[in-house]
């Protein structure tokens, strides 16, 4: 992970627990990547980049995509396969909320 750390992860989720570090970080590089590619920043095979993301930002991840990060990170771990087609999770209105604004035009 580039940004996320598996501390702030476990806040989120609030586990007090050691348990699952792997997959948190599966979750953590997904949804970083994830916040790249929905804001524009590929690389040159054009997938989500997000070293260039932190570039533009100076290396430094504004607060509010760090939290639309870690709600994609809870969103996930809290619903980790649908269970029927009808009951699937999608990801909280309030990510768009968040992200709209830094989106590249």
């Amino acid at each position: 992970m580039k940004f996320l750390t598996i501390d702030k992860i476990k806040q989120q989720l609030r586990l007090d627990c050691t348990c699952e570090a792997e997959l948190l970080t599966g979750y953590g590089n997904s949804a970083e990547r994830t916040l790249a590619a929905y804001l524009g920043y590929m690389d040159e095979k054009n997938h989500p980049s997000v070293d260039k993301m932190l570039e533009d930002f100076d290396g430094q991840i504004p607060e509010p995509l760090e939290q639309a990060a870690l709600m994609l990170v809870d969103t996930w771990y809290q619903y980790r396969t649908p269970d029927s087609a009808q009951n699937m999770s999608v990801v909280p209105y309030t990510f768009d909320f968040i992200v709209k604004p830094y989106v590249k035009l």
